[in-house]
């Protein structure tokens, strides 16, 4: 199986200046701030995942690629390569994770990163895919009160729609972490519900874009996914203690962990980003293969 990494440095001068010259919306910082983290998860998946065969980074113009990768082992993705040219460019995830499956060479079974998610401890095959099934745990919702929530339901209603199902009052949300997707189930649906997709292109997210889940919404009812949670552990910024992030990173209790960003004040988010690098360097000191 194969990994595709999302990632954007909301420093890069090139990507800020598309940024402003095609929106008119402020940059939300939390979504596009670099913890200067990416080489951890490279070297977590490198240490604790092993029967990965490739992993794609996604960006949107070279400029992003930091500097220390070694490209002859890290596959990088433009946006150009897999997005349809009148979408782009684009600085909305859901835009992006409608096409992630169009990447030349992606293995059948791949797993979907964001760059907030790291491997802290050994991990299976089985831990993500079961008989060729993907196993992802799934909570049922009511209310769909805010954007992201909104979106949700959104992508549940034309996974639904797509099947042929009736709509419902409830919606099925996978857990907050690494996606495991079948490109197969994936063209099928794209190709289905085509329509739908193209007219919900933005350039930033709004309420009626979709995401990821509709593809794993897809596999679930289908009986393609497990509802079975993957070994992880949320961690927000806004909550956890310096203490309690350490100890997540450096004795952990779950697989994966996810460090999740949120609006900080600069001198907060400069003492929790050393705890979070300090933390990394201890518990992943060497250098990765995609590291020159």
């Amino acid at each position: 199986m194969d990994i595709v990494i999302t990632y954007v440095n909301g420093n890069d001068p090139v990507w800020q200046k598309d940024y402003e010259k095609y929106t008119e919306v402020p940059v939300l910082e939390k979504r596009f701030r670099d913890w200067g983290t990416l080489q951890y998860l490279l070297r977590g998946i490198e240490k604790h995942m092993p029967f990965i065969r490739k992993v794609f980074l996604v960006v949107s113009h070279r400029s992003q690629v930091p500097e220390w990768v070694d490209t002859d082992n890290l596959n990088v993705v433009l946006h150009e390569e897999f997005v349809p040219e009148e979408y782009l460019p684009t600085f909305n995830c859901n835009t992006l994770e409608m096409n992630l499956h169009r990447i030349k060479g992606l293995d059948e079974q791949y797993l979907y990163f964001n760059d907030d998610l790291f491997p802290v401890r050994d991990c299976r095959p089985e831990d993500f895919y079961r008989d060729g099934k993907a196993l992802i745990g799934f909570t049922k919702h009511w209310f769909s009160s805010g954007m992201f929530k909104q979106i949700c339901r959104n992508s549940d209603l034309l996974a639904r729609k797509a099947l042929g199902m009736p709509a419902s009052r409830f919606f099925m949300r996978p857990q907050h972490i690494c996606a495991p997707m079948l490109k197969s189930e994936c063209e099928k649906l794209s190709g289905i519900v085509a329509e739908d997709i193209a007219g919900s292109y933005t350039r930033t997210r709004e309420g009626r874009n979709y995401n990821q889940y509709m593809f794993t919404d897809y596999l679930f009812y289908q009986g393609k996914a497990l509802s079975e949670k993957i070994s992880s552990k949320h961690l927000s910024v806004a909550v956890s203690s310096s203490s309690r992030i350490r100890k997540a990173i450096e004795t952990p209790s779950r697989n994966l962990i996810c460090i999740n960003d949120v609006r900080l004040s600069e001198k907060r988010y400069e003492m929790l980003r050393k705890t979070v690098i300090d933390a990394f360097e201890r518990k992943f000191p060497q250098k990765s293969r995609f590291e020159k």
